[in-house]
């Protein structure tokens, strides 16, 4: 069972990034980056990212299980890292985002997949199906690499190209003391998260033990 609903999530997420890809080098609302900047700004955003990690790791979890992929993601702490960077992307767009977005057509079908579904359907697939023991406290702040190197990433580039696919670090209109108070903000967020995780998983992991005696 724990097959067909990561690979459903697999197949759902691919081609709700396969639509949304679809959406941003063709999108008439924004007409004067070129294809090539398009392309680069599609790859930039962190929902885009995330979902392709969530989609990968489901992919890999049905399709590659034998691989050194498929056994990588087969790790608790994978797992885990994974339904918190999907769930930042649900929370932080609820939150911040949807207020000021209010897309239309095909581009709330996509929206609403990746912002939505993917993230919820992904948590309650980790509730259910993941594995939870051996997580320590230590795991979280293991888990920030990732929102770190995207926030460096996303300054530096910003910073040459003039464009920042968030308004919370947009230093152009908050300045860098904002910009990074509100990522400092984001990263801490990551990591109570993390911590939420981490203790969901120890209480599954003792009710387990607990039912085996």
């Amino acid at each position: 069972m724990n097959k067909v609903v990561a690979g459903s999530i697999a197949v759902f997420g691919w081609l709700a990034l396969i639509l949304q890809f679809g959406l941003a080098m063709t999108n008439p609302v924004e007409p004067e980056p070129g294809a090539v900047e398009r392309f680069i700004r599609f790859f930039s955003y962190f929902t885009v990212m995330t979902n392709i990690i969530v989609a990968l790791t489901t992919t890999a979890i049905v399709f590659f299980p034998e691989s050194k992929i498929g056994n990588f993601t087969a790790r608790a702490t994978v797992q885990t890292a994974v339904a918190v960077y999907i769930s930042i992307v649900g929370l932080v767009y609820s939150l911040f985002l949807r207020s000021v977005w209010d897309p239309t057509g095909w581009q709330a079908v996509a929206d609403h997949a990746l912002h939505d579904v993917v993230p919820l359907a992904y948590v309650i697939y980790w509730i259910i199906f993941a594995p939870k023991s051996g997580l320590g406290w230590s795991e979280p702040l293991k888990w920030l690499v990732y929102p770190l190197v995207y926030i460096a990433y996303s300054l530096t580039r910003g910073a040459f190209a003039m464009w920042y696919p968030y308004w919370f670090v947009d230093v152009t209109k908050l300045g860098y003391p904002q910009a990074l108070t509100n990522t400092g903000s984001v990263l801490i967020a990551f990591a109570l998260v993390g911590f939420v995780y981490v203790m969901i998983a120890k209480l599954f992991s003792r009710t387990a033990i607990a039912a085996s005696n």
